[in-house]
């Protein structure tokens, strides 16, 4: 089995995407590999984020636009570095997070593309799709699905 020479990893800033982002860096660093971290984000406005808010409730994080994203990115690079990754990308992208990731791994050329379980096994993931399940599904490269919701 060769190394990998490039890991996307995708964060969306809960606790659970931060342990795929270790997963991916401690990988990254044993394979002295390039570590592609990416947020995906929707430009949105006050009004946009206080309607989601109301209906997201904890889960409003992930549509607050890219002012958190930056943060989401530093907190990410930090984990990433204490997991042992040695050159680290930050990117924050602008779409839906299937899509985008694909999209990212096909244009830096990644042989890995690590992403968290979450919503993998809910109810709204069997009937809508998943993060998780959806790149799995679509992505050309290898795909690794870091357990990190149980």
């Amino acid at each position: 089995m060769t190394a990998y020479r490039t890991i996307v990893v995708g964060t969306d800033g809960s606790d659970s995407s931060y342990v795929a982002v270790e997963k991916a860096a401690s990988l990254a660093g044993d394979a002295g590999a390039t570590l592609v971290v990416a947020c995906a984000f929707y430009p949105t406005d006050d009004r946009d984020v206080a309607a989601a808010a109301d209906v997201l409730k904890d889960e409003a994080y992930q549509v607050r636009g890219s002012a958190p994203t930056s943060e989401i990115l530093r907190i990410a690079r930090d984990r990433a570095t204490a997991a042992g990754a040695k050159e680290i990308v930050e990117r924050a992208i602008v779409g839906e997070p299937v899509d985008s990731l694909l999209d990212l791994v096909k244009e830096v050329q990644a042989d890995l593309l690590v992403v968290g379980n979450r919503g993998l096994n809910t109810l709204a993931g069997r009937l809508l799709g998943s993060v998780p399940s959806d790149v799995a599904r679509k992505s050309r490269s290898d795909v690794l699905i870091v357990h990190t919701v149980r």
